[in-house]
Formats: structure tokens, C-alpha cells, sequence
């Protein structure tokens, strides 16, 4: 008689050769991948104990999943892929795809890496980047929305949550925590800064500035005010969000052009860590702020 499996095509630890063997030992059974038999992972691929691949799943040699992570179904990971601890990979998901980038160079090797705690959900699309060497980086404990696109060479921080459809072009950055909204197209080589949030079914063609909401009106995007909900929310104190305030009113609504703005701030208002980083944002851009 074959023995009982636990339907992932391994042994079920309730199996009697499995109690010998603990009982022998003293120790308990190393815990193994749960594989859905109609699964295909490359014998060479690191796969943690632990991990949970659903049927149809494909899985490339240079792969590498950490702990606790769920791969679902029909999901597809190539290339020099590394998936972190504890993530969510959705139905139909393809990570480490060939970059779609035609200065793509046969033959040269790039990669992915997935943070910790990261979910991609359903039809979602992280890409190899470009150049021998480049790697597209999404953070940890991010959330990748269903038919969201990743191309080449991108790199998001932390806690970075893109909504359904947001389509990322090639070495897009966006710093931690921030948020864009669905439908959203991101030009190559935009910023978005870190807590910023973005409207949805917007064009993104210059840099997003931290701490601001962004959205498209009348045909161009705009700041439009500080994150102040946001702010509050993950715990940024009321002086802090009052100085970010008082930025905006600067660059915004006094009528300077954006190196007087940024001066008068630096004269003007305390220097937080946040203001700080808000200035050098602004003087970093290369492609303008909106």
C-alpha cells in the first residue's frame, strides 16, 4: 500500500515512518516544502522548509524562496530571483521575467530580490533588470496589487503599497511607505518620495515629493497638499506635520521660484529629519518636482 501523502506529494507526518523515526531519534521531523505534485521546481532551486507551492507552479535552478512563503497557483519565478521570508506570491504572478528593455545584451546576468513579508498579488509582473548586474528591488512587507507591472532596474523601499494596475517603468525609485494609487503609469526614472501618496489614473512624468499627496488636475500633476492623514496615522508628531505644512505653503503658494522656496525654508523652518530630507529631495531632482 503507497503511503498516505498529505496531497502535496510528501509525507504526511502523522505517517507511521515518520513516528518510528521521531521516536527513535527524539527528535521531531524536520519539516519539508509542501510541493502540489502538478508543481515543476528545478532540483537546483533553494527552497525553504516550510514553503507552500500550489499546482502548476514553476519554479526556475536559480531561484531562491525563504521561510514561510506561499507560492499559489500557476504562479511562474525565473532568472536569479530571490523571494524573502513570509511572502505571498498570488495565482499567475511572474517574477524574474526577462526585462522587456530591448538594450537588453543577451547573456547578461541580473536579478530580483523580494523583501520579507511581501505581497504580490494576482497577474503581477516583477521584471530582471537590464544590465549585467542590475537588480529590480521591491522592500519588505510591501503590497504589489493585482496586474502591477515592475520593470527593469526598479527599486522600492519598504511598506510600499502600489494599487491595482499601476504600471512601474524602468528604474523607477520609491522611497518607504509610499503609495499610489490604481491605473496609475509611473515615467522611467520618476521618484516618489518616501510617505508620499498618489491619485489613481495618473501620469507620473516628473518626481512625486515626500510627505505630499499628488494628483492629476486639469491634465498635470500637482502637489496638492501634505500627507497629513498619513503623517498621523503612522504616528509623526503634530510639529513635524505643522513644519510640512508650512513647506508647502512656501513652495507652493508664495509665488518663488523653487531655489528661493528652498532657501527660505532652510532659514525659516526648524530642520527636522523630514524637512531636511523634503530640501534635498527637491535638490536632488534631475527630472523636476511637481
Amino acid at each position: 500500500m503507497l503511503p498516505r501523502t498529505d496531497g502535496y506529494g510528501i509525507l504526511s507526518v502523522t505517517h507511521p515512518v515518520c513516528r518510528r523515526r521521531s521516536a527513535v531519534s527524539h527528535e521531531r521531523p524536520k519539516k519539508m516544502p509542501k510541493i502540489h505534485p502538478t508543481a515543476f521546481v528545478d532540483p537546483a532551486a533553494k527552497i525553504a522548509d516550510d514553503v507552500e507551492i500550489g499546482p502548476l507552479v514553476s519554479i526556475e535552478a536559480d531561484v531562491t524562496v525563504g521561510e514561510g512563503t506561499t507560492i499559489q497557483q500557476g504562479a511562474i519565478l525565473r532568472g536569479h530571483t530571490t523571494i524573502g521570508k513570509n511572502c505571498r506570491i498570488y495565482p499567475y504572478a511572474c517574477v524574474g521575467m526577462k526585462t522587456q528593455d530591448l538594450k537588453y545584451i543577451s547573456g547578461s546576468t541580473s536579478y530580483v530580490e523580494i523583501g520579507d513579508g511581501t505581497t504580490l498579488r494576482e497577474f503581477s509582473t516583477v521584471h530582471l533588470g537590464t544590465f549585467d548586474g542590475e537588480k529590480t528591488i521591491v522592500g519588505k512587507n510591501c503590497l504589489i496589487m493585482a496586474y502591477c507591472h515592475v520593470a527593469h532596474g526598479c527599486v522600492l523601499g519598504d511598506h510600499v503599497i502600489t494599487s491595482n494596475a499601476v504600471q512601474l517603468a524602468g528604474s523607477v525609485t520609491i522611497e518607504d511607505f509610499g503609495i499610489i494609487g490604481g491605473v496609475t503609469g509611473v515615467h522611467q526614472f520618476c521618484r516618489i518620495g518616501t510617505h508620499a501618496m498618489v491619485g489613481g489614473a495618473a501620469k507620473v512624468r516628473r518626481d512625486i515629493p515626500p510627505y505630499m499627496m499628488c494628483d492629476e488636475v486639469d491634465g498635470e500633476m500637482r502637489a496638492v497638499g501634505p500627507n497629513i492623514v498619513g503623517l498621523s496615522r503612522r504616528g509623526f508628531p503634530q510639529s513635524v506635520c505643522r513644519a510640512l505644512k508650512e513647506a508647502y505653503r512656501i513652495i507652493y503658494r508664495e509665488k518663488l521660484n523653487r531655489s528661493q522656496a528652498l532657501d527660505k525654508i532652510e532659514r525659516e523652518i526648524e530642520q527636522t529629519s523630514e524637512i531636511a530630507h523634503l530640501v534635498k529631495f527637491y535638490r536632488d531632482s534631475t527630472r523636476g518636482v511637481c
